[in-house]
């Protein structure tokens, strides 16, 4: 039986970040038949311009999370919330993996969308949103795996969400939900 790949990308840049960390969290407790890969590179794509998506001269990092993206069998999303929505390095990777229209690394793949955030909701309109642009780009949101985790600045401040047993529960309905997807 081979493993089933889930491609991880944090929204979060900050090296502190609490959405690395629930990342890291997911994938230490990924069943044995998942490997999460963290995409680690966000941060170092350019914007989305059409002028520079041009084939044989796509930007390094941008052609490496296309085939990353494309390669993978599942993408999970991990995004605080900016400003009541997704981060823009999030917004500007579903921009480049929704291209070339309507055949973008994106099309049908199983994508779901999780997160933490300060405030009391654990940035549920983030996302909301990301689920929204995401699935635009044309991906197969799934709608029922969710894990929003508040109060990141103070539940985790002393804690790693790896170490934090209700995440670590959420985590494994979290894959859970993954599992019983595939095999619909």
């Amino acid at each position: 039986m081979s493993k089933s790949t889930v491609l991880t990308l944090v929204g979060s840049l900050r090296a502190d970040s609490h959405n690395k960390k629930l990342a890291e969290a997911i994938q230490l407790n990924a069943p044995s038949d998942v490997d999460v890969v963290i995409h680690d590179s966000l941060g170092s794509i350019p914007f989305y311009n059409e002028d520079i998506d041009v084939e044989g001269q796509v930007p390094a990092e941008a052609a490496a999370l296309r085939a990353a993206a494309a390669e993978a069998d599942t993408l999970l999303l991990v995004t605080p919330e900016h400003n009541g929505t997704m981060t823009a390095s999030l917004k500007n990777a579903i921009d480049w993996l929704s291209r070339p229209y309507g055949a973008g690394a994106l099309t049908g793949k199983p994508t779901a969308v999780v997160g933490t955030a300060f405030g009391q909701f654990g940035g549920v309109w983030a996302h909301d949103e990301a689920r929204k642009a995401v699935g635009i780009a044309g991906a197969q949101v799934l709608e029922d795996v969710k894990l929003a985790v508040p109060g990141s600045m103070v539940r985790f401040a002393e804690v790693h969400p790896k170490d934090d047993a209700e995440v670590v529960e959420q985590i494994k309905g979290v894959f859970d939900a993954l599992a019983s997807k595939a095999a619909a």
